[in-house]
This record gives structure tokens, C-alpha cells and sequence, in this order.
């Protein structure tokens, strides 16, 4: 409560979350809100897919990408993934691949294959491709770290009780 109270835009969106879990959508948006003014990147990602189904707020297809924009701003791999789809959509393939490359240098997994699967497609070149898998895979080294390979194997322990 008390990081609440001091304005911080990441417990503001995890109380959010609380309440999206919960069914309490309008309260939900309302922190969503909130926690995006701050610049909490995330919380413009849930403010999109709350736009996006209508959850706590009219949907609104121009609202879901504007806050895809401005969670892809902030850095969010996925909202600009889910820009690229959108430019796909609409035929264009040059914004879409832009988006797709700049998420796949952020680690972004299905960034990369869509930009695979789009080569095999003849819309874009190999060249394009083999830039955007050669980031993701400086992306994702650079996240490994022996602390990280530990965690995930006490993780694998864990879920094999379950």
C-alpha cells in the first residue's frame, strides 16, 4: 500500500492486475491508467487488451493500438509485435517488418518467426530475416547469466512436484 500511496507505476499496475483477476475490470483500467501516466510501459499493454475485448471500457480498436504504440514505445516487445500483425493486416508489409524486427532484437520469440515465415512467403527478403534472428539471438544471450540457468532449474524442480 505504502508504494501505492508513493506513486510508484508498478505496484499502481500490479493492484490492477489484482482487480482485473478479480472481475473488476472498470477498477482495473482506472489503475491501468494511472500506472501509464507514470510511464509503467506494462500498464499501457493492459490498457490495449482491455480496449481491445471491451473489459472496463467501451472497446475501442483505435484505443487498443494507440496504447499498443505507446507500450511499444516504452520498450515492450510484444505491443510492437502485435503492431506489426496490425500492419500485415492493413498490407503494409514494410511497417510490419520494421516492428517485427525491432521486437526480435528485444527477444521477442514470435517476432522472429513471423518474419521467417513471411521470407518463405516471398515478402521479405533472407537478408531481413537473417538480421532479425541474429539480434534475437544477441538479445536472448544476453539475458543468460549462471544465476538465471540456477533459478530456472530450481524452477524445473518445482514444477516436476506439481
Amino acid at each position: 500500500m505504502k508504494r501505492i500511496e508513493a506513486n510508484d507505476p508498478v505496484a499502481i499496475r500490479q493492484k490492477g492486475s489484482e482487480y482485473f483477476g478479480q472481475g473488476d475490470y472498470s477498477a482495473a483500467v482506472e489503475l491501468f491508467k494511472k500506472a501509464a501516466k507514470l510511464g509503467d510501459g506494462e500498464a499501457n499493454y493492459q490498457l490495449a487488451g482491455c480496449y481491445g475485448l471491451g473489459l472496463g471500457v467501451e472497446r475501442k480498436p483505435k484505443m487498443e493500438i494507440f496504447y499498443w504504440e505507446e507500450a511499444a514505445i516504452g520498450g515492450h516487445p510484444k505491443a510492437r509485435y502485435n503492431i506489426g500483425v496490425t500492419e500485415k493486416r492493413n498490407g503494409r508489409f514494410d511497417r510490419a517488418q520494421r516492428h517485427w524486427i525491432i521486437s526480435a532484437s528485444q527477444g521477442h520469440t514470435n517476432s522472429v518467426k513471423a518474419l521467417v515465415e513471411n521470407h518463405k512467403r516471398g515478402l521479405f527478403k533472407k537478408e531481413v530475416a537473417d538480421e532479425a534472428l541474429r539480434a534475437y539471438k544477441a538479445a536472448v544471450d544476453a539475458t543468460k547469466s549462471p544465476q538465471r540457468e540456477a533459478a530456472e532449474a530450481v524452477n524445473q524442480n518445482v514444477n516436476s512436484y506439481r
